[in-house]
């Protein structure tokens, strides 16, 4: 007797697999996408020397915040060559996120180092006035929310690089959405 046997390949195909194309909730991941991708665009492109006519500098900010991790951030800020590493990557950072998530490429890879990033900005700020729920967490549960569904499959480059032989490869599948 034959018994079927299921390989840790379709279990892994499986658990990445979400067909919200031509639905409601589909488009409304687009739109959550497109916004957030414009939000974060927007925020890096302000910050490049060029755009704002200063170089961007998060040093005040590290080392003056109040938030649980102030401790790294401090030495972060008295580290000179990881805090030049800073100023370029998060300005580069936000604006390639933006980019990516607008045009649907790389969308989980880019919605983990969003959610990374707003874990860091939700630790740094501790703006918690009101509770523990402020924009930089909600910001948070965008990008995770992009990135467990692979938002970058419905109207975005995704679907097509999915198509393409590096998307039989299972890290690439796990990377696009």
């Amino acid at each position: 007797m034959n018994t079927p046997t299921t390989t840790t390949r379709t279990a892994v195909e499986d658990v990445l697999e979400f067909d919200l194309q031509g639905t409601i909730a589909g488009y409304w991941l687009v739109a959550l996408r497109l916004i957030t991708g414009y939000w974060f665009l927007h925020a890096g492109w302000t910050k490049f020397a060029f755009v704002s006519g200063e170089a961007f500098d998060a040093s005040g900010y590290l080392a003056n915040n109040s938030g649980p991790i102030q401790g790294f951030f401090a030495w972060v800020a008295a580290t000179p060559w990881l805090m030049d590493v800073t100023n370029v990557m998060i300005p580069a950072g936000e604006f390639l996120i933006g980019l990516g998530l607008i045009v649907g490429a790389l969308v989980r890879l880019a919605s983990f180092f969003g959610a990374l990033l707003m874990a860091f900005f939700y630790l740094g700020n501790a703006d918690w006035a009101h509770g523990l729920v402020n924009g930089d967490l909600f910001g948070l549960v965008l990008f995770v929310t992009l990135a467990t569904f692979g938002a970058g499959r419905i109207l975005g480059l995704d679907a097509y690089l999915e198509k393409l032989d590096l998307a039989d490869n299972r890290v690439a599948k796990f990377i696009l959405g």
